[in-house]
């Protein structure tokens, strides 16, 4: 090759590499100025109107005097360059008539600005949906909130007023409507900055959905732009208090944290990092002495570190690099005045990034949170909400200047924040009141695409006259925290909010420590979901009637979610009664229920009260489902484990496909893998089939170990892993399977293989026999276990009835003689029955204390 074949064949090597690597953040940036304008082909134009088809739902509607219609980005739409929908259009008897697949426009020819005469929509699968301009919604069903500060549940503390939800995407109505025509607009500069357009007209959108929500929401997301994937490291647990840490402070917590065995994967610095007050830009010396160590220190430790910003002083003249920002600023320093803060000057923003942030980024903060509370708009674009440009110039900064995923961590600012991903909700008061609210707040927040609200797990403030923090309202609140976006335990500057595990007795720590440890073994479901957000815009966190919208109870139970598509949650939202926290469950029907925490099988279509002890909660999973997992020794989720459990859950064939990526990088829209999992029955067969890794990412291990996990499962004859018998183990061996009891399942431990080969294990059981064991046997095996502590605790010499003992060791015995799993069932289910009147017949025991241990046998 000679030398100018050489060089050119480099170039085109380097322009080859420049051109993947813009296509690699595409995916990130807040815009692209060629998705900006429609395609041609779905544009009609009509006098000074201009109408594009979007979808076969959307239709953008534009009218301006002077016929300047604007594609620049706004606020809320980044993205108009969408395929053609099939569509007609034709001008008939002074009409011009658009017509979809869903929709059918009309607009009168020469008649001016739109109005309720001259421009009118119609659904065309519907009778009863139409639209015409000044039309009002009646059924919306709304949408999320800036901040929950100084909320009690959904009243205000101080004044009393009730919460007013924003109006979100999704209505009963069947339509959504858009008035995009404020004059702000994104620019095309290299980093998009805000202006004001003049004579900007009429623009709007309308869409029609009727009650088919998902595809709503998934069309805002094609002009609005999609949820994008969190950092995998978000959904592990963050620690968080407002408390003036040091670094040996933090240091300690995170060995206690070790010590108790409790996996952590954000740590959260309150303002107390930084010198002076409220707003603070340097570090604060005499609690982190060398602030590089420190974070050298948490990179190591595999923990991610935010700190907590107030920006609204501006820069003051005491600011370690406060010469250097005033220089560039050409601002007089004389006095050391205090350089006010703008978010809307480039210059200022830009120069808070380069000087004083990113030096700070780059020694080790993973992302910032922002906690702005002060003047709503800007000080020189007075329609401009702060709340909302500071979340886009923070999240847009990093993305443009780091290789990892942008995140940040603020509060909600308005439509088209859903690009920024997490909200904090704010200082709330610790009460069962929020409690019971949260749940239904986070829901709604998913109509308006805000899917990952970050709520103060356990409450923010201590209510006037409360002296700590009551340890089941904690506990339970921890557990709804474990089963919501973010897993996130914060509080105010108190000496009597102390949240740490170890401050808590037994009972409460144990279950507390359990919850934890379930969201760590649910985050590859979790992921796989959060994936799901970014395709669909289907959040997380959803309510019943995305699912169910024919179904009046799907509104109606408005605490009620879907964890992802697998998983219903009923979250407990009120103290506990004589042990027992009781809770109105809706099961849809369709499919029927299995009741995870006591092992219960239940018919769909129904409501019922259901009852849960403490370390129980009301997690719902469809039956058949197949819930991938990790194991019980993750620490953090800095990586992908090799080792994934298959749960099975009983009562139907399930399939299910997990998504993987690198976790942290960006390239995540085309680089990450599958795997799908499926199980079929044939009598009393069950075969679960885990099939070959597909796709590639950074990071992807090479080879893998499954162990399956079938809950709710009798004690088989047989178990085969690709073809060959395995044996029973007393405990779980490569190679062997074994059986837990407290849980009634079959685990079977697949030997280490390529993940791109499929592996087959087929369970066979025993044509002579047949036990139905859920019907709630795991609850009643662990409420035994409680109930002969607490015996023994009232009669600390008793002799514990033999019917009594047995039953309670029922689970250790199906484990050490797995051959007499049917005599074992029958044995419990007949000692049971006895237990009432072995109860009534203590002598040792007050008949208070008998009422009480007889209720944990209903």
């Amino acid at each position: 090759m000679n030398s100018i074949s050489f060089h050119k064949a480099r170039l085109k090597t380097v322009l080859l590499g420049a051109l993947i690597f813009l296509l690699y953040l595409q995916p990130l940036q807040a815009q692209n100025a060629s998705s900006l304008q429609a395609d041609k082909k779905a544009i009609v134009e009509a006098d000074n109107a201009r109408f594009t088809v979007l979808t076969p739902r959307l239709i953008r509607m534009e009218w301006n005097s002077s016929k300047s219609f604007d594609d620049h980005a706004s606020f809320v739409v980044v993205n108009r360059k969408l395929p053609v929908p099939a569509y007609t259009s034709k001008r008939e008897n002074g009409w011009l008539t658009i017509k979809t697949g869903e929709l059918e426009m009309s607009y009168k020819l020469n008649s001016g600005s739109f109005n309720q005469e001259n421009l009118k929509i119609k659904m065309l699968k519907s009778d009863t949906i139409s639209w015409s301009p000044g039309k009002k919604q009646k059924y919306n069903l709304k949408g999320t909130y800036r901040t929950l500060d100084n909320y009690d549940g959904d009243t205000h503390l101080h004044n009393g007023k009730k919460i007013e939800l924003e109006d979100g995407i999704l209505s009963r109505d069947g339509w959504y409507f858009l008035d995009d025509s404020s004059d702000l607009r994104l620019d095309n500069s290299d980093w998009p900055w805000v202006y004001t357009r003049e004579n900007a007209g009429t623009d709007w959108y309308f869409m029609g959905y009727g009650s088919d929500y998902k595809s709503a929401l998934y069309d805002f997301s094609q002009i609005s732009g999609k949820v994008p994937l969190m950092p995998r490291y978000a959904l592990g647990y963050w620690w968080s208090r407002y408390w003036s840490y040091s670094d040996n402070e933090l240091r300690e917590l995170t060995a206690n944290l070790k010590r108790f065995n409790i996996p952590a994967d954000v740590l959260v610095i309150d303002m107390d990092w930084h010198r002076q007050g409220w707003t603070g830009w340097s570090w604060n010396k005499s609690l982190f002495p060398d602030p590089a160590k420190f974070l050298s220190w948490t990179n190591e430790n595999h923990l991610k570190t935010t700190l907590n910003l107030h920006p609204a002083d501006g820069v003051a003249g005491y600011e370690d690099d406060y010469n250097q920002f005033a220089q560039n600023m050409k601002f007089d320093t004389t006095g050391r005045k205090t350089i006010p803060f703008l978010a809307s000057d480039k210059p200022f923003m830009s120069n808070l990034f380069d000087v004083i942030l990113r030096p700070i980024e780059q020694k080790g903060i993973d992302f910032w949170w922002l906690d702005w509370q002060q003047w709503p708009n800007d000080k020189r674009i007075t329609n401009l909400s702060n709340t909302w440009w500071l979340n886009y110039v923070f999240y847009t900064n990093m993305d443009r200047n780091r290789e990892t995923r942008p995140m940040l961590y603020h509060r909600w600012g308005g439509l088209g924040n859903h690009r920024y991903q997490i909200g904090f909700s704010g200082d709330t008061f610790i009460s069962w009141k929020s409690l019971e609210y949260q749940p239904y707040f986070t829901n709604t927040s998913s109509n308006v695409l805000y899917t990952y609200w970050s709520h103060d797990i356990g409450g923010h403030q201590l209510k006037h006259g409360d002296e700590s923090v009551d340890p089941e309202l904690y506990t339970r609140w921890l557990q709804y925290g474990a089963l919501s976006p973010i897993l996130r335990t914060h509080s105010t500057k108190n000496g009597k909010i102390q949240k740490e595990i170890w401050n808590f007795s037994g009972k409460y720590s144990q279950a507390q420590y359990e919850a934890i440890r379930m969201r760590y073994t649910l985050v590859p479901y979790i992921y796989t979901m959060t994936r799901k957000t970014y395709d669909t815009a289907i959040g997380l966190c959803r309510p019943m009637y995305y699912d169910y919208p024919k179904a009046e109870e799907a509104y109606r139970f408005d605490r009620e979610y879907m964890f992802g598509d697998n998983m219903l949650i009923a979250p407990i939202g009120s103290p506990a009664v004589e042990g027992f926290s009781k809770v109105k469950v809706w099961l849809p029907e369709g499919n029927d229920w299995f009741e995870w925490h006591t092992g219960t099988l239940l018919k769909g279509g129904q409501i019922l009260e259901r009852a849960f002890t403490l370390n129980e909660y009301p997690i719902y999973i469809k039956a058949g489902s197949i819930i991938p997992m990790y194991g019980e020794n993750v620490q953090n989720l800095d990586s992908n484990p090799e080792d994934i459990t298959v749960a099975v859950f009983p009562g139907n064939n399930g399939k299910f496909t997990l998504k993987e990526d690198n976790g942290n990088d960006k390239a995540y829209k085309d680089q990450y893998a599958s795997t799908e999992f499926t199980t079929s029955s044939n009598g009393r067969e069950v075969t679960v089939t885990i099939g070959g890794t597909t796709g590639k990412y950074d990071g992807m291990p090479g080879k893998r170990r499954y162990i399956l996990k079938l809950y709710g499962s009798e004690i088989p004859q047989k178990v085969l892993v690709n073809g060959k018998a395995v044996d029973f183990s007393q405990t779980l061996k490569d190679g062997n399977w074994s059986y837990t009891g407290r849980e009634l399942s079959v685990n079977v431990s697949l030997p280490l293989s390529d993940t791109r080969k499929q592996q087959q294990v087929k369970v066979i059981y025993s044509t002579d026999n047949k036990a139905d064991i859920n019907n709630g046997l795991v609850g009643k095996l662990k409420r035994l276990t409680q109930l002969t502590a607490e015996l023994k605790s009232m009669d600390n010499g008793i002799y514990l009835p033999e019917a009594l003992g047995n039953a309670e060791e029922t689970n250790r015995a199906l484990e050490y003689y797995p051959q007499n799993f049917y005599q074992l069932i029958d044995k419990f289910n007949a000692d049971y029955q006895k237990l009432p009147a072995i109860i009534n017949d203590l002598r040792g025991v007050n008949k208070e204390s008998q009422q009480k241990l007889l209720k944990l046998l209903q």
